[in-house]
């Protein structure tokens, strides 16, 4: 890679850290009064007259460090639909799962999506053995949300399929040949086999953990937990998500984003002026027992490589909301997931979101 581009990685990822560092000295030391949480989420999705919300999210190295590397591209369409009743289907899930209720506030989603990881250098055609292996993972989901008391707790059921099926290798070469002008991946023949996938995910997360009124001014820290299992991903992992921004008294949950990512579900209210935004930051860690973009295929054999057992993200941005739209955008910084990588990944991601 050209010094410049690591130079630039390392300011970055430098910047974010002091970002996060200063949210963390502001919440201890603000002159603040907390506000009153109880039952914050579950009133306002009650109250709430718009329950359908559609996002489009797109995570590129291309959009933040300005690279075509490791997990190169990510696209997830989510439809949420607030506060209704879950699929009858889904039921199992609240009979079956000790961590979930369905209950009145339970909502429900649907999403689509396509990731593409490669290799640090996509011109070499031949096996790159000490690199992670090209591949493409086409999927959908299901899963349903629900509020109960301080928590919200989320189940998620995807279902997808790994190898040439995925369509990796045609959908990178037609964005690098008609939209992006970049340069032709040659390396796809060494491609991961076919292999369906599964993931069962599960997370909860505490919104009004922590939220704080300074002025006209909103600070809030949401911690999460979550677990997902399958051949595709298997971990465990934590972390925290802060907001600042002006003191609505509407609910703003952060942008869903490409998993593993921090949590989000889309969700948003508009002030009563009609615009609003926020700023937010946040580190998120987890033990991988299970990545099959890097460990290969699961009943077949395949390239892959030694894995990290523990990777971190950390994540930094701004959303904008006006009327029934909202745009948002971060950069997010991701340590070496597996041995002898010798650059990090950092990539964007631009969500919109629409409420009807």
């Amino acid at each position: 890679m050209p010094q410049n581009s690591n130079q630039f990685q390392l300011v970055m990822a430098k910047q974010l850290l002091l970002v996060l560092a200063g949210l963390f000295i502001f919440v201890p030391l603000a002159a603040a009064q907390e506000i009153n949480k109880e039952d914050f989420v579950k009133n306002r999705l009650k109250q709430s007259s718009q329950r359908d919300f559609i996002s489009l999210s797109v995570e590129n190295d291309n959009l933040g460090g300005g690279t075509d590397q490791f997990y190169t591209s990510g696209v997830r369409l989510t439809y949420f639909n607030a506060g209704t009743d879950a699929p009858e289907i889904l039921g199992f899930l609240d009979s079956h799962n000790p961590y979930f209720n369905i209950n009145e506030t339970t909502s429900t989603f649907f999403t689509l999506g396509h990731n593409i990881y490669t290799p640090q250098n996509i011109q070499i055609a031949e096996l790159q053995e000490d690199d992670r292996p090209w591949a493409g993972f086409l999927y959908g989901s299901v899963g349903l949300a629900s509020v109960e008391n301080n928590h919200v707790d989320t189940v998620e059921l995807t279902l997808g399929v790994v190898g040439p099926e995925a369509l990796g290798k045609p959908i990178q070469k037609f964005v690098h040949k008609h939209i992006a002008n970049a340069t032709d991946p040659k390396g796809w023949d060494n491609q991961l086999n076919f292999e369906p996938g599964i993931i069962l995910s599960w997370q909860r997360r505490w919104p009004v953990a922590y939220r704080i009124n300074t002025g006209d001014f909103r600070l809030a820290a949401e911690p999460n937990i979550n677990v997902s299992l399958g051949n595709v991903y298997t971990y465990a992992g934590a972390g925290v998500m802060l907001s600042f921004g002006p003191r609505y008294g509407v609910l703003q949950d952060t942008p869903p984003r490409v998993r593993p990512a921090m949590p989000g579900s889309g969700y948003f209210e508009t002030p009563e002026k009609g615009w609003g935004w926020y700023i937010f930051a946040g580190a998120d860690g987890r033990a991988v027992a299970r990545n099959i973009f890097l460990d290969g295929n699961t009943f077949s054999n395949s390239h892959s490589v030694d894995k990290k057992t523990f990777v971190g993200d950390l994540t930094g941005g701004i959303a904008f909301t006006f009327s029934d739209y909202r745009l948002a955008y971060s950069l997010n910084y991701r340590s070496d997931e597996f041995d002898r990588q010798n650059d990090s990944s950092i990539f964007g991601s631009l969500t919109l979101s629409a409420r009807f």
